[in-house]
């Protein structure tokens, strides 16, 4: 894998999923990481496995919806770490229903946290990477983002607005050499496709032509990827880790 040794990561909902598997690697690739969720006990025992590999961990309490809370966890890794060089913004949920029944409720918490989630930790992320004229900013979009999906109309908008969010800021900042770029996972094997029946999953794997769901490891090392030296002259990206469900 690639080093990110001496590097500090910054990874939200990290409790869970690809989250969690993304700061695993992370530190296996050498980052000292700090992860984010409202789950403070899960936070608690990633924390553990983080140590055990070698590199140091922070827990940050922290709802990405609450802007108080973001501005609070964010200083809490400065004043832990004194840098950021990597942020990772995975924190999402869903509130799945057919857009002509979606209540408001479940329209705005899905954009809240997936969309204006990631626009408030980047504001906070960006001060210090300018200032040390280097960084990396990856957000997690999806497939459906790119190819639609029935029942999802909240979601598919956050993250066709976070691949938007990803190339607007990438020609921000890019003068200061902080890139930015997103990764577009398929259908991934994680407690938010666990609900899935067994019938959909097969019925899924049809529609892959590796035959396969993925699994969050898959993701991670594309985020370490793009996290590293070597994905210096990438910025603007969306890097898809589908299987080759969808072709752009």
């Amino acid at each position: 894998m690639f080093s990110l040794a001496g590097k500090v990561a910054l990874v939200t909902g990290a409790s869970q999923g690809i989250g969690r598997e993304t700061a695993l690697v992370l530190a296996e690739s050498g980052a000292n990481v700090a992860i984010a969720a409202r789950n403070e006990q899960k936070l608690t025992t990633l924390a553990e496995e983080i140590t055990g590999r070698g590199s140091a961990a922070l827990v940050v309490k922290m709802d990405v919806a609450d802007a108080e809370q973001v501005k609070a966890g964010f200083k809490l890794v400065l004043e832990k770490f004194a840098k950021l060089d990597i942020l990772v913004n995975n924190a999402a949920v869903t509130r799945d229903g057919l857009a002509m029944r979606m209540k408001q409720e479940d329209w705005e918490t899905v954009i809240r946290t997936n969309l204006t989630g990631a626009h408030l930790c980047t504001q906070q992320a960006l001060p210090t990477m300018m200032r040390a004229r280097a960084g990396r900013i990856i957000n997690i979009a999806s497939v459906v983002a790119r190819m639609g999906n029935a029942g999802q109309a909240n979601y598919v908008a956050a993250k066709a607005g976070l691949i938007g969010l990803t190339k607007a800021i990438a020609m921000e900042i890019a003068s200061r050499n902080v890139t930015v770029n997103a990764v577009a996972p398929g259908f991934i094997e994680t407690p938010m496709t666990d609900v899935l029946s067994d019938k959909v999953k097969e019925e899924l794997k049809e529609r892959i032509p590796l035959g396969r769901m993925g699994t969050a490891r898959d993701v991670a090392a594309a985020i370490v990827f793009l996290a590293s030296d070597e994905a210096g002259y990438i910025t603007g990206h969306v890097l898809d880790v589908n299987g080759g469900m969808y072709l752009a």
